[in-house]
């Protein structure tokens, strides 16, 4: 089984028999709902795409097939399963102004959101990433994605949220969300990714 994108999934194993191979493969919907989706390969060959919420890949005799199942089919048949599932990793972007360390006017409304559901959250573990785009040299960019990324922290301290564990990264111009033209402004790659587990 390969990622292909971030997906997550509810993997049933046959625990009484023994079998250390998943028996099903369920896609689960992204909290946010994003589109996500995973590969999974039999080794005998062949291969099911799970693209679509609740979508399943059935492994027998090594080999996989689709299937199709229902959320309210998953909730009902893997109940104390899906109980027992850790806190699902919260992910939000926010953007910026071309050059600096400014949220947009959306992203503005969107922190105001975020913060407040930080609040209610024990302790978590954040990781901030900042980002610039294509535009400057690769000395201005990582500064510029540091300061973005140290901003957002800024903001969350002056909100009086506790932080156990942060991880603050400026990324520069590497890992784009939208490859252009080199030299070329690209706001949606001017942002932060705050990662909460």
């Amino acid at each position: 089984m390969k990622d292909k994108y971030l997906g997550f999934v509810l993997l049933v194993v046959a625990l009484l028999t023994g079998c250390a191979t998943p028996e099903r493969v369920i896609l689960l919907p992204e909290p946010d709902g994003s589109q996500s989706a995973v590969v999974v390969q039999a080794r005998q060959g062949g291969e099911v795409v799970l693209d679509r919420p609740y979508a399943v890949a059935s492994v027998r005799d090594r080999q996989v097939k689709a299937e199709v199942t229902d959320e309210k089919t998953v909730q009902m048949r893997y109940k104390y399963v899906m109980e027992a599932l850790p806190a699902r990793a919260r992910s939000y972007t926010l953007n910026f102004e071309f050059g600096n360390a400014h949220l947009t006017a959306e992203s503005k409304v969107l922190l105001d959101n975020v913060l407040n559901e930080m609040v209610n959250l024990p302790a978590p573990e954040f990781i901030i990433i900042g980002h610039a785009d294509d535009v400057g040299s690769d000395a201005i960019n990582d500064k510029l994605s540091l300061d973005r990324a140290n901003s957002v922290l800024s903001m969350i301290k002056m909100k009086g949220i506790t932080l156990q564990d942060v991880t603050v990264v400026g990324r520069g111009k590497r890992d784009p969300l939208y490859r252009g033209r080199v030299g070329v402004r690209e706001p949606r790659n001017r942002r932060v990714e705050i990662r909460i587990k």
